[in-house]
């Protein structure tokens, strides 16, 4: 048995989410987001270079030469299926691996809010899942996914860099890219993705200006587009959108987005009182108001909208931590770190409320 085959059978069965490995340092697994050390003996060069010519794919090897990193996925057999990232770190390869498991997990079992499972019902537009790397965007958006392919007659194409999940058609019918394999890049599959009648278009991650006016023009035309992108919070979203575009564009991107955008859904993991972690989710919800605002470039107070538009299924960060603080799922300890303002949460869970949000609007 590989070395790299051992490694990846004690991640799995230690319940790791990642596996790292470098040059003259022990192997190193995240078990819920702590780095732990696995074993004793550190990891050689001879050892790197034998497990990169292992498990990279004729696909993935000329980019590897040329840009000295590469994404793909693994299936090792009876083990699990990963995503791997190989680079260069001192000239030396680097190998980070995270365990996918094969079976899409539902909305219960992650913990997401269950209003989430309307938003795959509009007939067009771009839903975005943001928030940090690690926090569990890919899942959220998968379970999107398959929430179409149980409920929903679609014709579902998805471009990813690498595939991480595997959708097996139910009421759908999903295709699935894997950039490098199945497709040149994003942009190439992005500009054919339209001839090959979608109804769902589904974008690992959102990169550049390119990506996203795709994402538009496919939304213009009738078409659900989910993708990702990192942003700390939903109210950033639409200026972190403008960010990839010249100033001189960006009035008329703001002017499409406040006509295409569906949902921002913004989370973090924190740790849970049962074991395992939970997402906090800030949802943000195209309505009238949230319209308006983006419309007038009045994206500050975009938070106050999602603050105050709790019925149109909306919350922010503070509000879903205080219900998990409150159901017993997180502690309090856990929760106000990451809370969008921690002194406020801290009034909440005494009993005070201020309508500090509305005064924001109505300004």
């Amino acid at each position: 048995m590989s070395l790299l085959r051992e490694l990846l059978i004690s991640a799995v069965k230690a319940g790791a989410s990642d596996l790292h490995l470098k040059v003259d340092q022990i192997p190193a697994l995240r078990i819920h987001y702590n780095l732990q050390p696995f074993g004793k003996d550190k990891l050689t060069s001879e050892d790197l270079h034998q497990m990169v010519e292992d498990i990279i794919p004729p696909h993935a090897r000329r980019r590897y030469e040329l840009k000295h990193e590469v994404d793909f996925s693994l299936e090792e057999a009876d083990v699990g299926r990963f995503r791997v990232n190989i680079f260069l770190s001192h000239g030396m390869p680097t190998i980070a691996m995270r365990h996918v498991k094969t079976k899409i997990p539902s909305f219960e079992e992650l913990h997401l809010p269950l209003g989430l499972k309307d938003l795959v019902n509009t007939p067009r537009g771009i839903i975005l899942a943001s928030g940090t790397t690690g926090c569990g965007k890919s899942t959220t958006l998968a379970a999107l996914i398959q929430q179409i392919n149980l409920t929903q007659r679609r014709r579902i194409i998805t471009i990813e860099d690498p595939i991480e999940y595997v959708f097996e058609d139910v009421k759908s019918i999903c295709s699935q890219r894997e950039v490098g394999l199945d497709t040149v890049s994003f942009n190439s599959a992005l500009r054919h993705v339209l001839r090959q009648d979608p109804d769902v278009i589904m974008i690992g991650e959102m990169r550049d200006a390119q990506s996203f006016t795709a994402a538009i023009a496919a939304a213009e035309t009738g078409h659900v587009v989910l993708t990702t992108l990192h942003t700390d919070n939903a109210g950033q979203t639409v200026s972190r959108i403008l960010n990839f575009f010249p100033f001189n564009e960006r009035d008329q991107v703001r002017m499409s987005l406040a006509s295409n955008l569906q949902a921002v859904i913004c989370q973090r993991l924190i740790p849970a009182v049962a074991g395992g972690v939970v997402p906090a989710v800030e949802i943000m919800v195209n309505t009238s108001t949230v319209r308006k605002l983006v419309e007038k470039n009045l994206l500050e107070k975009l938070p106050a909208a999602i603050e105050t538009g709790t019925e149109d299924g909306m919350q922010t960060f503070n509000q879903a931590i205080y219900q998990l603080i409150k159901s017993g799922m997180i502690t309090e300890e856990e929760g106000m770190p990451r809370a969008g303002n921690p002194e406020t949460l801290k009034m909440n869970l005494k009993g005070i409320f201020l309508d500090e949000a509305r005064r924001i609007l109505s300004t």
